[in-house]
């Protein structure tokens, strides 16, 4: 097989080209069209919520929720050390300060048993990430919430369509975000959204991601906002990608399951966790972990791999040992031990909606004479 494997490719098989001439058609094709709030309204009813905020990207989701919690200096909020550095980033350009809890070796989530010793007085909010196709055990932090008067954000990006005890992940938080990146199992190219059950939050979110403009008076501004908004153009794809949402887990899995019984033979890599208690892995991505010290690191994997006209990622690089925040003076002197190691040995393969079986037999028949 000569041709590229992606890491991902997403799948546009529904009615995305109809909604977007539609658009054209129309001439609606900015924020203000018809689409933006079709697509607001279904994405939260679809993830059991009663109000949904779309915005430009994931990441900026992660500021306006921030912001409207009121989050500000001298603000706590405990995160995983694991994650994507939006969710520290967020935190640390309101001014708070992020605590970070080191990740569980199987499912590489939060590991909540570490959470409540990090609440101080100062803690203002706990950030569940949820990570890679598994959900967070979120009973311990919704006790731990609410034993200490805590906000919960709820990053459930990685996660669209995936469950926690049969209750849609992003039902969770305070309030909760997502992203359309093309990687995920709903895309928009570009775009996120904020969603909540509280009208007023949700009324601060609205204002904040566009300009914090007034309805009385438009350009009379009493707060700074952000021009977060999404196009009538993305929304209409995203709600031709929500059309097919229940058959990209469906396909997800199959991809997941794949993979494992093509790959369990192997006695030197940890792979994903098939379930837990409270859900069965959704697959995001399939990410695979060196543990034999005689094999190379994943950066050296990915080089590999790449001769082989494979696609991969390294996993996230952990929080505490981002140069830029140590920069700043934070996370001083830090260790969390598996986020470091998985950080370093870890590593995802194509997985994306559009891959074929033969492409996933073909990776995991190269990964089988890697490290055999």
């Amino acid at each position: 097989m000569s041709d590229f494997i992606p890491v991902n490719e997403p799948l546009l098989i529904g009615n995305e080209k109809k909604y977007l001439e539609e658009c054209i058609d129309t001439g609606w094709i900015s924020s203000e069209g018809p689409f933006v709030k079709k697509f607001e309204i279904e994405f939260a009813k679809a993830v059991n919520r009663k109000y949904g905020i779309s915005v430009c990207n994931g990441s900026v989701a992660l500021d306006v929720a921030v912001t409207a919690l009121g989050i500000g200096p001298s603000d706590e909020v405990i995160l995983p050390t694991f994650t994507i550095i939006s969710c520290a980033s967020a935190i640390v350009r309101a001014g708070a300060i992020p605590v970070l809890i080191d990740v569980e070796k199987n499912t590489w989530n939060i590991n909540v048993e570490q959470i409540e010793a990090k609440i101080t007085k100062r803690t203002k909010a706990i950030m569940v990430v949820h990570i890679y196709g598994l959900p967070v055990d979120m009973n311990p932090v919704l006790q731990l919430a609410e034993k200490y008067d805590l906000f919960i954000i709820e990053d459930a990006a990685e996660v669209i369509g995936q469950t926690y005890y049969n209750k849609p992940c992003g039902s969770f938080g305070d309030i909760s975000i997502f992203s359309f990146y093309p990687n995920k199992h709903v895309t928009t190219g570009e775009g996120g959204m904020v969603v909540t059950d509280n009208e007023e939050l949700s009324e601060k979110c609205r204002s904040l991601r566009n300009l914090c403009f007034q309805p009385q008076q438009r350009f009379l501004h009493e707060e700074l906002g952000w021009n977060f908004r999404l196009s009538n153009i993305q929304a209409a794809i995203g709600v031709a990608q929500l059309e097919q949402l229940d058959k990209s887990i469906i396909r997800k899995r199959e991809i997941g399951m794949r993979y494992l019984n093509n790959l369990n033979k192997l006695s030197t890599v940890q792979l994903p966790q098939l379930k837990t208690d409270f859900a069965e892995n959704i697959f995001w991505v399939f990410g695979i972990v060196s543990i034999d010290e005689k094999y190379p690191d994943s950066v050296s994997i990915i080089d590999i791999l790449k001769t082989k006209n494979i696609g991969t990622r390294p996993f996230f690089w952990p929080m505490h040992e981002q140069p830029v925040f140590h920069k700043m003076g934070l996370f001083q002197n830090e260790s969390h031990p598996n986020a470091e190691n998985i950080a370093r040995n870890g590593f995802y393969i194509p997985s994306g909606l559009a891959i074929t079986d033969d492409q996933i037999d073909f990776v995991s028949e190269i990964l089988l004479e890697l490290f055999d």
